[in-house]
Formats: structure tokens, sequence, C-alpha cells
């Protein structure tokens, strides 16, 4: 099984969620409100195209703009594959999660680790 690292995880949401408006500047300004790091756009640019080579993404070309000096947006969407590979590392990591829960080492329905164990 080929799991999702974290940046794939995150950037693969952030498309999702962005729907129609998933570009690359658009999906590095969400990631960074949403987890409050500062991503580098080389990242996201890289990541999203190592998703769009293995069959994650779709891409598109947008009509060019003149904000951009007459240069087209590419456009990222989700495909089957990329929801089926987010949907199998949220499998694993909630399989992970509850075995914590199970043994103890969390507290149930907090999420959070039970201090004598940190």
């Amino acid at each position: 099984m080929n799991l999702l690292s974290r940046t794939e995880e995150l950037i693969l949401l952030a498309v999702w969620q962005l729907q129609a408006e998933a570009y690359g500047a658009s999906v590095l300004e969400h990631l960074t409100t949403e987890t409050g790091v500062e991503w580098s756009i080389g990242v996201v640019y890289q990541t999203l195209d190592r998703l769009a080579s293995r069959g994650l993404l779709d891409t598109r070309i947008g009509e060019p703009t003149p904000e951009r000096g007459g240069r087209s947006k590419r456009y990222f969407r989700v495909t089957s594959n990329g929801v089926a590979a987010l949907g199998r590392v949220r499998r694993v990591q909630n399989s992970m999660w509850e075995r914590l829960r199970d043994q103890g080492l969390v507290q149930k329905d907090s999420g959070l680790i039970k201090p004598d164990m940190a």
C-alpha cells in the first residue's frame, strides 16, 4: 500500500476544498490559512505536479488574465483515484488513533494524550 505523505494529503484536501478555484497560489493561501504554517510555493507546485503525474489530480489551463501579464492559470481537480487515496490514509489514521484509545493512551473522545503518558 502506497500511502500519501502528510504534505500530499493536505494539498489534496486543499484542492478538493477549493474546487474550481484550485490553482497554485490559491492552494498555497488556503494551506497557510488552515495550518497556520508558511508554505513554500515551490513545495506546493512540486507536490501538485507529483500528484498529477500519479493520476491523483487532473489539470486544466484557464484563460489568460491581464493581472498575470497574459499568462494562464493551471487549475487542479481531485480525481477518483485521489479521493480513494485520501480515504485510505484516513482509514489508516483512524485505525491507529482508535488503537491508542483502546490501549488507554488517549482520552476517549477528546483526542488528547493522557498527561501521565506525555
